[in-house]
C-alpha cells in the first residue's frame, strides 16, 4: 500500500495532475534548453581560454573558429581587468565572463522550473 492509500503501479512515473512532474510541461522543456545553450556557451569560452593560454596555432581554421566565437560571446567582459600579462587577462576576463554565463543561465532555468501555484 501506498504511503497515503493509494497504490500506483510499480515502475509508474505517469505525470500527476497538479504535481510536480506535470508543472514543469513547457517550462521545464524551456529550461533545459537554455541549460544546454548555456553548456554549449561555456564549453565555447572554456576551449577559448585554452587555446589563448596554450598558444594555439591562430592561422588554423578551427582555433580561429573557436577564438572568433569565444571573442564574440565574451564581448561585454573585454578589458574588464587590466593585466601585465596578456594571458592571464583573457583567462581571467574570459573566466568571469564563463561564470556570469553559467549562473545567470542556471538562475532562469532554475525560475523556470519553479513550481506554479
Amino acid at each position: 500500500m501506498a504511503r497515503f492509500g493509494r497504490r500506483r503501479a510499480a515502475g509508474s512515473v505517469a505525470p500527476r495532475r497538479g504535481g510536480r512532474v506535470a508543472a514543469y510541461g513547457a517550462l521545464g522543456v524551456l529550461a533545459r534548453v537554455i541549460e544546454l545553450a548555456v553548456a554549449v556557451v561555456a564549453v565555447i569560452i572554456a576551449v577559448g581560454v585554452l587555446l589563448v593560454v596554450l598558444e594555439a596555432n591562430r592561422a588554423n581554421d578551427i582555433v580561429s573558429a573557436i577564438l572568433d566565437a569565444a571573442r564574440w560571446l565574451v564581448g561585454p567582459f573585454r578589458d574588464f581587468f587590466t593585466l601585465d600579462d596578456p594571458k592571464l587577462q583573457v583567462a581571467v576576463n574570459w573566466g568571469l565572463a564563463l561564470v556570469v554565463y553559467v549562473a545567470v543561465g542556471r538562475g532562469i532555468a532554475a525560475l523556470l522550473r519553479r513550481p506554479r501555484p
